[in-house]
């Protein structure tokens, strides 16, 4: 891989884990910033569709048909994502959506497209259940849940969820895209276009708490907009200067830096354990590249 390339997946990998961090923070917040979230996303973006050849493609039925599908995934993937952020730890979520997503994405390519991964990238997947399993227990040492309370630690289960939410746009997205030709910058703001729609139904009469979310977490919600499209539009980028085997594992990375954040900023608890887990992770989807 180039340095321009690598330079640009990092860049990706940052700009993810910040919006990764950004959401943790205002997880309560729900439903009223993820309406702003899209909508600033969408007002953000949607100039550079000029700047890359408009929608570019002839099959307008399916860009449409793509994009409303994507956009229930992705508002379900956030929900998920925000409901696990609130109920656990920023570390453990992201780990185990992370590591979980493109696990299942190789199964379900296994199951359903009849692709045959190597041994190398089974233990790849492996080592990814290792690791997340290893955060759990982590988590649970760090922050032992009360006696009163059974069951699964909740941020392992959220962070499963998400990546189930994570691997189910990935594959339809790559689907899509693939087959009607569309740009993926067109397709993207066209997602979040509709994400707004959907977010206006799901509020109904909360839609008053907008001006207040506005005027509390404004600077939140521009940094999201600006950072949640560009992690996906710089990996798209890169894509045509490196290899995706070598992008995709490579822009894993984030794990690391939310682990890092989480545990020395959060202060989440075995700092050393938790950084380790979640390069066992990265070194598991690194070997899924094979």
């Amino acid at each position: 891989m180039s340095l321009a390339a690598l330079a640009i997946v990092l860049a990706a990998a940052v700009a993810h884990a910040t919006w990764n961090i950004v959401a943790h923070g205002v997880s309560r917040a729900g439903l009223p910033f993820l309406w702003w979230a899209a909508l600033a996303s969408a007002v953000i973006w949607a100039p550079v569709i000029l700047l890359t050849g408009g929608i570019r493609t002839d099959d307008v039925n399916g860009f449409l048909l793509g994009i409303t599908v994507s956009a229930v995934l992705h508002v379900v993937y956030m929900l998920v994502l925000l409901r696990g952020y609130n109920a656990g730890s920023l570390s453990t979520v992201y780990t185990t959506a992370r590591g979980s997503g493109p696990t299942i994405s190789v199964i379900a390519a296994v199951l359903l497209l009849g692709e045959r991964p190597s041994v190398i990238a089974l233990v790849g997947v492996a080592a990814i259940l290792v690791g997340v399993v290893a955060t759990g227990v982590i988590d649970a040492r760090a922050n032992p849940l009360p006696s009163t309370r059974r069951g699964p630690d909740p941020a392992i289960v959220y962070g499963l969820l998400t990546g189930v939410a994570i691997a189910g746009y990935t594959l339809w997205d790559s689907h899509i895209v693939r087959e009607t030709g569309a740009s993926p910058v067109a397709f993207m703001v066209g997602c979040v276009a509709l994400e707004v729609v959907i977010y206006t139904v799901l509020l109904r009469g909360r839609v008053r708490e907008l001006p207040a979310m506005a005027k509390a977490q404004w600077r939140k919600i521009l940094v999201f907009g600006v950072l949640s499209p560009l992690s996906y539009i710089l990996i798209l980028f890169a894509v045509t200067l490196a290899p995706v085997a070598l992008v995709a594992p490579t822009r894993e990375v984030s794990v690391v830096i939310v682990s890092v954040f989480g545990a020395l900023v959060l202060r989440e608890g075995k700092a050393g354990w938790r950084i380790g887990a979640s390069l066992v992770v990265v070194a598991g989807i690194v070997l899924l590249a094979f």
